[in-house]
């Protein structure tokens, strides 16, 4: 029920400008989910969800990092800064970084979040990415060594 929901809540945001939770609620109340206000702001905690600016003087919803460039920029200076190489072993990305610097790029990283990421593991050189399977590890691996090629 609560991952039903949640996929639901990112249908909302994806597709409407909710500003509000009480109107997250409304939305998903028309959707036949019968919800309080508490668990809204749970599964937005849960979510991850963060406040952008709509483009007409309000703020909405969104995912973090998808509608935050200022964040995305900020991952790929520390990312193209920092990084030395990247490699994949089936649904696993590694990330060898500058000595010191892994658990801050991999910081950067997590704050832009992606899908198919299931989480990260730092060190003080390496970065292990777990991805959901193999062809979202390559997918990523190779995103992330055009970052290298246009540093």
């Amino acid at each position: 029920m609560k991952n039903n929901r949640q996929k639901r809540i990112l249908e909302i945001i994806r597709s409407q400008n909710v500003g509000t939770q009480e109107e997250l609620l409304l939305r998903l109340c028309e959707s036949g989910y019968s919800v309080t206000q508490a668990t809204v702001s749970r599964d937005i905690n849960s979510l991850r969800l963060v406040k952008v600016p709509d483009g007409s003087g309000g703020y909405k919803y969104a995912e973090t990092g998808v509608k935050d460039p200022a964040g995305r920029s900020r991952f790929l200076a520390m990312f193209t800064e920092n990084v030395t190489s990247v490699a994949r072993g089936q649904n696993v990305v590694c990330v060898k970084c500058l000595t010191g610097m892994a658990q801050a790029v991999c910081a950067s990283l997590d704050s832009v979040g992606r899908e198919p990421i299931v989480g990260t593991l730092a060190g003080e050189d390496t970065i292990f990415v777990l991805c959901k399977n193999e062809k979202d590890a390559e997918a990523l691996a190779e995103e992330m060594q055009k970052m290298l090629l246009r540093a």
